[in-house]
């Protein structure tokens, strides 16, 4: 499964006040550093569409391996609650296999904010890392017994993170994206 980090246009991450800012790109676009994750099914287009969407891929892409270290993890905060949404919309219309593709997706953008931390640098990194480890279990158990309570549970656990870090993102300074960034406990 690619990880993918750009939500659908016109799509929110949660039904609730806040919505998903735009992305440049409409296309997902997969974080590098899981390259080797089996991708989502991918609908086939027709030849000449194939063009114009490899064109929009690439721009998404580019928007992830471009954007600083806060924007991406914001772009990450905002798919992870978009997968959550969907997974509990699918639930509710108990279309088993959409939600069970969703909230794999969710897990493995945990498992990345997870790995980001950088629990020497920064105080609350355990707390998080607890956090992260306690939505992750849940949304196995929601996805292995159809449990929507425990995808909502999640939702309200992980919505106002979410808006708290693109409240922070909106303070910080812009600065280019570096490798080794990390002053905040992530990477």
């Amino acid at each position: 499964m690619k990880l993918i980090v750009n939500p659908e246009p016109n799509e929110s991450p949660a039904s609730g006040e806040h919505e998903a800012q735009p992305l440049p790109a409409p296309a997902a676009a997969p974080l590098t550093s899981l390259a080797g994750v089996t991708p989502f099914p991918s609908v086939q287009r027709p030849v000449a569409d194939r063009g114009a969407a490899d064109r929009a891929a690439q721009l998404g892409r580019d928007a992830v391996l471009s954007a600083t270290p806060v924007r991406l993890l914001t772009m990450l905060y905002d798919r992870l609650l978009l997968d959550l949404s969907r997974a509990e919309q699918a639930q509710l219309a108990e279309n088993w296999p959409a939600a069970s593709e969703q909230l794999q997706h969710a897990q493995a953008i945990l498992t990345e904010l997870s790995g980001s931390l950088k629990l020497d640098v920064w105080d609350g990194a355990d707390g998080l890392l607890a956090l992260y480890t306690y939505v992750t279990n849940a949304l196995v158990m929601a996805n292995i017994h159809r449990d929507v309570a425990r995808t909502r549970e999640s939702i309200v656990l992980l919505e106002p993170l979410r808006q708290t870090w693109h409240d922070a993102a909106a303070i910080l300074p812009a600065a280019p994206a570096t490798l080794g960034a990390g002053a905040l406990g992530i990477a």
